[in-house]
């Protein structure tokens, strides 16, 4: 039973295999799972809920771009997700993350920023000058 509030998460639809290597931007809508490894950019297009698994066996050098992200495997490259991201225990990650809500599981492994896409509109965090002055 789904509980209130939740989101049916969108069928996947496509999905590049173990062993296949795409080079260039790939666009999806709905969802889309990754086995293989992809050079260049995964960006969810078109209006609405976007889900993105990056299995254990994946990797993905370029840019990340959906709603709801699940990484088990690696990504070099910057990631943005406007809903949800989930860190799974052999995640790898190289680049900056912002997000809307974080799940990160013990075992994954960040290189990089992680920032709150809710702190955009925020000033930054100043620390307070040192007793020098």
């Amino acid at each position: 039973m789904i509980g209130l509030g939740k989101k049916k998460p969108p069928p996947i639809r496509s999905l590049v295999g173990e062993g296949m290597t795409v080079k260039g931007t790939v666009y999806f809508t709905e969802g889309m799972r990754i086995d293989g490894r992809i050079e260049g950019d995964v960006i969810a297009s078109g209006e609405g809920h976007s889900i993105l698994v990056i299995s254990e066996k994946a990797r993905v050098i370029g840019k990340v771009m959906a709603a709801h992200v699940i990484i088990n495997g690696e990504v070099e490259g910057p990631i943005v997700c406007s809903e949800m991201l989930e860190l799974q225990p052999k995640a790898r990650v190289t680049g900056d993350i912002r997000y809307d809500v974080l799940e990160m599981h013990p075992g994954a492994l960040v290189d990089g920023e992680l920032r709150s896409l809710k702190s955009a509109d925020k000033p930054q965090l100043k620390l307070a000058a040192s007793n020098d002055a």
